[in-house]
């Protein structure tokens, strides 16, 4: 699990700095934010793996930041960690509620820590994203950054590539062109949405006869990852 981002959201300094160093000598990539307002800015920016959130913040809380992430389509699906002094059952009942993914209360050691964040992402982190994913007669390895079939290694861009990993990790459901770019591109990263229709040619190009159907157009809503043939 090692190479992964993780946002650290807490108001006090030192439980910022402890968190990091803990992190950083177990691999991990660290963020660092004392507000909500400035952890979300930095979750739109650099999109980390995991966010850290500490349930006391000043202005707005860690509690309200975990719901309004788990109630926009782009950051659903973001794993967090809620932190606390809090043991109270309640509080943590309040945020398994809506939708923190682990809840964790201070004193803890860097250990616990470290292994918790790791369970959570084993838990959350779909088969495409750090292991390989098969579907409709496609193998797309993340780790070589391959993408085969039966007939031997296709020759993919590096946006196709992300393009068809996104696919690949949210089979059968319709994105818009904008939540493909919010989902592959970025949020801080400024195109048309037109862009997304040159990117999808490209990559059923690149498929072939034999695998550019598994893309598929919906009229009117967007673009979907299908190995249905109706």
């Amino acid at each position: 699990m090692t190479g992964k981002t993780v946002l650290i959201v807490d108001d006090e300094a030192p439980i910022r700095e402890m968190i990091t160093v803990a992190l950083e000598m177990a691999g991990y990539h660290c963020l660092a934010a004392a507000d909500a307002r400035e952890a979300h800015a930095l979750i739109i920016d650099h999109r980390p793996d995991l966010v850290l959130l500490d349930w006391m913040l000043p202005g707005t809380s860690g509690i309200e930041l975990a719901r309004r992430l788990k109630q926009t389509d782009t950051t659903a699906e973001l794993p967090i960690i809620m932190l606390t002094a809090k043991a109270d059952e309640d509080n943590k009942v309040q945020g398994l509620e809506v939708g923190a993914d682990d809840y964790l209360t201070k004193p803890f050691s860097p250990r616990e820590l470290v292994a918790r964040l790791q369970a959570v992402l084993r838990r959350t982190t779909p088969p495409g994203i750090d292991t390989p994913v098969a579907a409709g007669g496609l193998t797309l390895d993340p780790g070589g950054h391959r993408v085969t079939t039966a007939h031997g290694e296709l020759s993919l861009g590096p946006t196709e590539f992300r393009l068809l990993q996104f696919f690949m990790t949210h089979q059968e459901r319709v994105y818009s062109r904008a939540q493909l770019l919010d989902r592959v591109w970025g949020g801080n990263v400024y195109v048309e949405e037109r862009t997304v229709d040159v990117h999808i040619r490209r990559l059923r190009k690149a498929l072939g006869d034999d695998h550019s159907h598994l893309v598929q157009t919906v009229r009117g809503a967007g673009y979907r990852f299908s190995t249905r043939t109706s």
